[in-house]
C-alpha cells in the first residue's frame, strides 16, 4: 500500500501546480504620468515629510501620535490578529501528532488473581498538497496579513497629516486671534480720531456712534476666535491620545514655518507606494490564492497516518520490544456528490476576484484623481494669495491715506471706517490662504503616500497642468 502511494504521489505532483499570482491590472495613465523606466528608488523617499515644515515642535508632536494614538493602537492590534492567523494556516503544511495513553485493572469478585493493562498510542497525520490547497491558504492568509499592515500604514499616514493639519490651524487661528487685536487697537486709535474731531466740532455724535459700533464688533470677534483656537488645540490632543485639559501648544504663529516647495514634476511611481493602493494589490493577490484553494478542494483529499503503539499486560513492561505495535495507512477522499458546492465556491472565489480587480483600479484612478485636485489647489491658492498680497497692500494704503485725509477734514468718516473694515477682511482673507495653502501641501503628502526628496531619480513626472 506505502509504495502504490509512493508513485501515485510522483504521477500526481506533476498536477499540484498551482497557478502564479496574476500581476496587478494595468491602468491607462493620463497624460504626464506615464510610468518611469526604474522604480522610484527608496533614495528618493522622504518618510518624515513632517520635517519639512521647519518645526522642532511639530516633529515631537507627531512622534507622540505615533506612539500613542488610539486609532493607530487599534489598527496594530488587528496586524498583529492576522499575523496570527497567518501562522494557524501554516500549521495545515505540517504533520499533526497526538499522544493517547491507558490503563485498564480488572478485580475479580469471586477467586481467581487481578491484573493491568496499559496501552499507549502516538499518532502522526499528513495531509498530502498535492494540489497545492494548503499552499494556497497560507499564500492567502500572508496576503491577508500585508493587506492588514497596509490598513496600519493608511490610518498612519492619515493620523499623521491630522496632526500636521491641525497643528497648523492651532498656529493659523494664533495668527488670526492677534491681527483681530491689532483691528480693535487700530479701531481704538480711530475712535480717539473722532472724539478729537467732535470735541472740535468737526464730528457729530453719528460719528462717534458709528465708530464705537465698529470697535464692539472687532472685539466680538475675539471670543469666537479664541472658542475655535481651543476646539482645535482638543482636536490635536485627541490625535496625540491626550487628555485636552493638560494640553498645550507652545506660543508661535504660522510664520515660524516653512512653506515646503513642490517641485515641478513628481515621480509617478510615487503613487504606487500609497497604503490603500498597495492594499488593493494585497486583497487581489488573496483572492488570487482563494481562487486556488477553492479549485483545489474539487480535487481529492490524501492523507497518510501512522500510529506507533505498545500494550501491555504488565505496566512496567510497556515498552518492551515484544509489545510495540506499528500501523500506517493512506486514505483518499473523492468528492463525489455535493450538489455543486465546491464548484459554486469556486465561482464565488472567481467572481470575487474579477471584483477586486475593478476596486484596485477604481483605487488608482482615485489617486490619480486626489493627487490632480490636491495639485490644482494648490496652484490655484499660490495665484489667490499673490493676488491678496497685492491687494492687502493697496488697502493699507487706502486707509492710511484716509486716517490722514480725515485729520485734516479733507474725508469723512464713512470713508475711514469703510477702508478699516476692508484692511481687516483682507487680513483675515490672507490668513486663511496661507493656513490653506500648507495644508493643500500636507494634502499633497498623504495623496502621494508620504514625502520626496527633490533630487529624486529622473523618470516618469506628475505636474500640475
Amino acid at each position: 500500500m506505502g509504495i502504490r502511494i509512493g508513485i501515485s504521489c510522483a504521477v500526481l505532483a506533476g498536477c499540484a501546480q498551482t497557478m502564479p499570482p496574476a500581476p496587478a491590472p494595468a491602468v491607462a495613465m493620463p497624460a504626464g504620468w506615464a510610468p518611469g523606466e526604474t522604480a522610484y528608488g527608496s533614495q528618493g523617499l522622504d518618510p518624515a515629510w513632517w520635517n519639512r515644515f521647519g518645526s522642532a515642535e511639530l516633529a515631537r508632536l507627531v512622534r507622540q501620535g505615533q506612539a500613542s494614538n488610539l486609532e493607530l493602537a487599534a489598527a496594530l492590534s488587528r496586524v498583529r490578529q492576522a499575523e496570527a492567523q497567518a501562522r494557524i494556516a501554516g500549521v495545515a503544511l505540517l504533520p499533526t501528532v497526538d499522544f493517547g495513553g491507558g490503563a485498564d485493572r480488572e478485580l475479580l469478585i469471586g477467586s481467581g488473581s487481578s491484573g493491568m493493562s496499559a496501552s499507549a498510542q502516538l499518532q502522526v497525520a499528513y495531509e498530502v498538497d498535492f494540489w497545492g490547497k494548503n499552499k494556497a491558504g497560507v499564500a492567502a492568509a500572508a496576503a491577508a496579513l500585508d493587506a492588514n499592515r497596509e490598513d496600519r500604514q493608511t490610518v498612519a499616514l492619515t493620523v499623521t497629516s491630522a496632526i500636521v493639519s491641525t497643528y497648523l490651524q492651532v498656529l493659523s487661528l494664533r495668527d488670526r486671534l492677534e491681527a483681530a487685536r491689532a483691528h480693535v487697537a487700530n479701531a481704538e486709535h480711530v475712535l480717539v480720531l473722532v472724539k478729537a474731531q467732535k470735541s472740535a466740532g468737526s464730528a457729530s455724535p453719528l460719528d462717534l456712534a458709528r465708530q464705537r459700533s465698529v470697535v464692539a464688533g472687532q472685539k466680538a470677534a475675539i471670543p469666537d476666535l479664541q472658542q475655535q483656537a481651543r476646539e482645535a488645540q482638543s482636536a490635536l490632543a485627541i490625535l496625540l491620545g491626550r487628555a485636552p485639559q493638560s494640553f498645550k501648544v507652545g506660543d508661535q504663529g504660522l510664520e515660524t514655518i516653512d512653506l515646503p516647495d513642490v517641485t515641478a514634476g513628481l515621480p509617478s511611481d510615487l503613487l504606487a507606494r500609497r497604503p490603500d493602493i498597495r492594499r488593493a494589490e494585497a486583497n487581489l493577490a488573496e483572492a488570487d490564492a482563494n481562487v486556488a484553494v477553492a479549485r483545489a478542494a474539487l480535487f481529492p483529499n490524501i492523507r497518510l497516518t501512522g500510529a506507533l503503539g505498545a500494550q501491555s499486560s504488565a505496566l512496567l513492561s510497556l515498552l518492551n520490544a515484544p509489545n510495540l505495535l506499528a500501523n500506517v495507512s493512506a486514505s483518499v477522499l473523492v468528492p463525489i456528490f455535493d450538489a455543486g458546492r465546491l464548484k459554486t465556491e469556486r465561482d464565488l472565489a472567481i467572481a470575487r476576484k474579477q471584483e477586486l480587480v475593478q476596486v484596485y483600479r477604481a483605487a488608482v484612478i482615485g489617486a490619480l484623481a486626489e493627487v490632480g485636485i490636491v495639485l490644482g489647489q494648490i496652484r490655484s491658492l499660490d495665484e489667490q494669495s499673490r493676488l491678496k498680497k497685492v491687494e492687502l497692500e493697496e488697502t493699507r494704503l487706502a486707509f492710511d491715506l484716509s486716517e490722514i485725509r480725515y485729520k485734516v477734514g479733507a474725508e469723512d468718516l464713512m470713508t475711514v471706517l469703510d477702508t478699516q473694515r476692508a484692511l481687516a477682511d483682507v487680513q483675515n482673507e490672507l490668513g486663511i490662504l496661507k493656513l490653506k495653502r500648507l495644508q493643500a501641501t500636507v494634502s499633497l503628502f498623504k495623496a502621494l503616500g508620504g514625502g520626496w526628496h527633490a533630487d529624486a531619480p529622473a523618470g516618469a513626472v506628475v505636474t500640475a497642468k
